[in-house]
């Protein structure tokens, strides 16, 4: 099946646009995967095992996600971003806390917040794919959306 074929249901004039959000998706979950991951290793206090096993589990998710996205710019015919600084040029993830003065509510507050830049990137590309008629990328964000509204309720819930 060539490229025209497997898109040919898209507006052929947002695909740019898609593709492009979608690199944003990815580039923001990379600043997220960052946050993430600096948590899950220098988290300390008495709910050290709960929240190091929470990060790690959701840097896992992640990882394998950023994948499927990146996957579904090459299935638009387009190319995806890659790099680490790059991807850190284009990510508006702030780096947050120092690890060396964090808390454990700190780390829980600043992967929240880069969970919550995450949706945005991916509401903002879902709305794009709905009104180009691109139900698959839709799809695919609207899942995205939901696994980081989760993890925000769960970050949320831990800083009451």
């Amino acid at each position: 099946m060539s490229a025209t074929k497997a898109i040919e249901n898209i507006e052929s004039s947002a695909v740019d646009q898609i593709a492009a959000q979608l690199n944003q998706v990815v580039a923001e979950s990379y600043g997220l995967l960052g946050q993430l991951h600096l948590a899950h290793w220098n988290v300390e206090g008495t709910d050290f095992l709960p929240l190091h096993e929470m990060f790690q589990a959701q840097y896992e998710e992640l990882f394998v996600a950023i994948d499927e996205v990146a996957e579904r710019v090459r299935a638009l015919g387009k190319y995806a971003e890659g790099g680490v600084k790059k991807l850190a040029e284009m990510s508006t993830v702030n780096e947050a806390p120092s690890a060396s003065s964090a808390s454990a509510k700190d780390f829980v507050s600043a992967t929240l917040v880069a969970h919550e830049v995450v949706i945005e990137a991916c509401v903002k590309g879902r709305k794009l794919a709905a009104s180009a008629g691109d139900a698959e990328t839709e799809d695919l964000l609207i899942g995205r959306v939901k696994t980081h509204q989760k993890a925000v309720w769960f970050l949320n819930s831990y800083l009451k």
